[in-house]
């Protein structure tokens, strides 16, 4: 069904049909019939037909890492929150964790086209630097502090240095850690050297024996605390760059010295609620993931609305959560 039929059916132009559809002066008899027609035949403008009369898809593309993570799931709640309040749409892309892919889905997005894109990123490599520079449409980075884009990300160093202190604090055993690959520069080396940091100020060291490095997912966190346990017997904390990981630490934990209060000889980043309810909550940092959902979505239609351009930069705010209980693992 296209306009030339509704058009012939209501005994007008193609042109009143599109003055009505686009709010142009027909007269009362004929906008009658012509609703009439569109309600008989069902007709419907084609995005395409509508982007060319406004300019505008109302379709923001949102690239995320992991479908299936709580922090990514809370911060698309937030991007459609606000998205559905002004009347745009997502189209999301999930990479699995593939950085070529994050640039795939950025060519892929400007050519389709949307009106701007989200990007939820993880590692920023020159080729990103460089696309994120080129993009042609107005674009967020989420989760990364990149100059030349604007950006909503959290403060990763300093949550990890305070949770650091507080893990000194309590227990005077080996402290190890389980991060993820450095080339994330927030998970991955702002979480790793702000534990450092606050290990450092307290008098205490994380060496390279008393880390390791996995891939955010359960089984690698329980690989990883399995073969600390296995080198460290006197290992008194296992701190994880991820609650995903802990999860993995804390199976491992309880299998290698039954009877311990697991939970509060590790801790994690991202306060995950379902780990929260069966552990009765670990030492962690919640970040704001909801609340950077939708600063980062206002951000992004504000300057599509408004065609200024300025670069912003959010900084969003951390809490340290759980218990951190003193002793060793023995």
């Amino acid at each position: 069904m296209t306009m030339r039929d509704v058009a012939r059916l209501a005994g007008v132009s193609s042109a009143a049909v599109s003055r009505y559809l686009n709010g142009g002066y027909i007269s009362k008899e004929k906008a009658e019939r012509v609703r009439a027609a569109i309600e008989e035949t069902g007709y419907t403008p084609s995005s395409q037909a509508r982007a060319l009369r406004t300019g505008s898809n109302r379709l923001i593309g949102v690239i995320v890492p992991k479908i299936n993570s709580e922090s990514v799931s809370r911060i698309t709640a937030g991007i459609g929150q606000v998205l559905r309040e002004r009347g745009y749409q997502m189209l999301l892309a999930n990479t699995e964790n593939h950085a070529e892919r994050e640039l795939t889905y950025l060519d892929l997005f400007q050519s389709y086209p949307v009106d701007g894109i989200i990007l939820v990123a993880t590692v920023l490599t020159d080729a990103h630097r460089e696309a994120l520079s080129q993009v042609r449409v107005p674009a967020v980075l989420l989760g990364q502090d990149l100059p030349g884009v604007s950006c909503v990300y959290y403060d990763d160093f300093d949550a990890a240095r305070d949770l650091a202190r507080a893990v000194a604090a309590s227990h005077a055993g080996e402290i190890a850690y389980i991060g993820v690959f450095r080339d994330d520069a927030a998970a991955g080396a702002a979480r790793e050297d702000g534990f450092a940091a606050g290990l450092a100020d307290a008098g205490r060291d994380l060496p390279a024996d008393l880390r390791r490095e996995g891939t955010f997912t359960v089984d690698s966190g329980h690989a990883c605390a399995r073969d600390l346990l296995a080198a460290h017997p006197d290992l008194s904390f296992i701190a994880c760059a991820t609650d995903t990981m802990a999860a993995g630490a804390l199976r491992a934990l309880a299998e290698a010295r039954p009877g311990i209060e697991a939970a509060r000889h590790v801790s994690g980043f991202g306060d995950n609620e379902l780990l929260r309810a069966i552990t009765g909550g670990i030492a962690t940092v919640h970040f704001s993931y909801l609340t950077s959902g939708i600063e980062a979505t206002a951000m992004l239609l504000d300057t599509i609305e408004t065609g200024r351009g300025e670069e912003r930069h959010l900084q969003l705010g951390y809490e340290l959560m759980g218990p951190i209980a003193p002793g060793d693992l023995r």
